[in-house]
């Protein structure tokens, strides 16, 4: 599990604590709390709250949530016995301040900045939600679509190139996680 330092806040509740891998980076300011699952070489950027109180949230390999993104979840409730964890697969991009909110995000998906989900979304893999759209509860974006507006809708679809390019995001939040945990490396 990775250190916790005094400026991270990486705490248990209803008998459910974080489980983060050790090769991920957990950025000074984040709170991280509950049934939370982060998994190998995650980065979790400055001021991110991640709050798995009433479901779980889980972080699939080398996905970077991106700062001040707040990730939630919803407990169970009619209609919708399991509630609505929240899971994000691996090698997502999530934009800097977006709001993931009891959401299905595919590997590859992107979530632009300032971006908002709701209940029972799904971005399917290599789908993508632009800067500051919200997709209202229930909705999906299909595989290398992306959707964009306040509501989300259909705008075009992603070719290779695109989708190369997000693979390149991928691997830069990956090397650059490292020089950031660099300068931690020691810190109480």
């Amino acid at each position: 599990m990775t250190k916790q330092r005094p400026d991270t806040t990486i705490i248990g509740i209803h008998g459910k604590s974080p489980r983060i891998h050790d090769s991920a980076f957990i950025a000074p300011g984040c709170r991280i709390i509950g049934d939370v699952e982060i998994g190998p070489d995650v980065s979790i950027w400055y001021n991110c709250v991640l709050r798995g109180d009433v479901s779980r949230i889980v972080i699939g390999a080398r996905s970077n949530v991106q700062d001040g993104t707040v990730i939630h979840c919803d407990g169970a409730q009619p209609g919708a016995p399991d509630g609505f964890p929240t899971l994000i697969g691996e090698d997502v991009l999530i934009g800097h301040m977006a709001m993931i909110h009891g959401t299905v995000i595919e590997d590859k998906g992107f979530v632009g900045f300032s971006a908002q989900t709701m209940n029972g979304c799904v971005i399917e893999r290599e789908g993508m939600l632009a800067a500051g759209a919200l997709l209202a509860p229930g909705k999906r974006i299909p595989a290398r679509q992306l959707w964009s507006g306040r509501p989300a809708t259909f705008m075009r679809d992603l070719d290779d190139r695109v989708i190369a390019g997000l693979q390149m995001g991928v691997a830069h939040y990956v090397e650059n996680a490292k020089h950031h945990a660099a300068l931690y490396d020691g810190a109480a």
